[in-house]
């Protein structure tokens, strides 16, 4: 795995790794209820929270168990979401995928032409041979992003993981280096 944090470009987008500067840029869509309500965390209150995320990124690119870009507009640099990998498994080359988007960018194929660069490098750099994405059930809008992008759903894992308060429901979902 990487050693220092790799910047990826699209046309439109600068993924690269989110710093505390960021926290307030962060903090606007991590502090939105609609924006975190399938991820299985509140809605942040305060920008130390987002810190807190912040912090977390770091800690898994240190660890090596995954990595996680701000995604950036070319034109304003402002961090606008992230995506990434989390529960990385080199030994099985498989990874978990992560992902969300500042509400007012939704609908605009940020999200994704992020997920595109983020799943060649995974495939290229990583050498993952699969990567998952964990997705509730009433998240169609995820739903359709990780199936645009070739992703099969496995099937549903009940009670998967329980967050704020209450067992979630998720959909497995996956896509192998193959099937690119």
């Amino acid at each position: 795995m990487e050693t220092v944090f790799p910047i990826l470009e699209t046309e439109r987008l600068i993924l690269r790794e989110a710093t505390e500067d960021d926290a307030k840029d962060m903090f606007v869509y991590l502090s939105d209820h609609l924006v975190v309500k399938h991820m299985g965390i509140s809605a942040c209150e305060s920008v130390e929270e987002v810190l807190d995320e912040i912090e977390w990124y770091k800690s898994i690119f240190k660890n090596r168990t995954g990595m996680r870009w701000g995604i950036t507009l070319k034109d304003s640099g402002k961090v606008i979401g992230s995506c990434g990998f989390l529960n990385r498994n080199p030994r099985h080359f498989r990874s978990e995928v992560g992902y969300e988007l500042s509400r007012e960018h939704w609908g605009k194929g940020i999200a994704n032409e992020a997920l595109e660069i983020v799943l060649k490098f995974g495939f290229e750099h990583l050498e993952l041979e699969r990567i998952e994405a964990l997705i509730e059930p009433k998240n169609l809008s995820s739903q359709k992003l990780v199936e645009r992008q070739g992703f099969t759903r496995e099937g549903l894992l009940r009670h998967y993981e329980y967050t704020n308060g209450k067992f979630d429901d998720l959909y497995m979902y996956s896509i192998l280096k193959g099937d690119l």
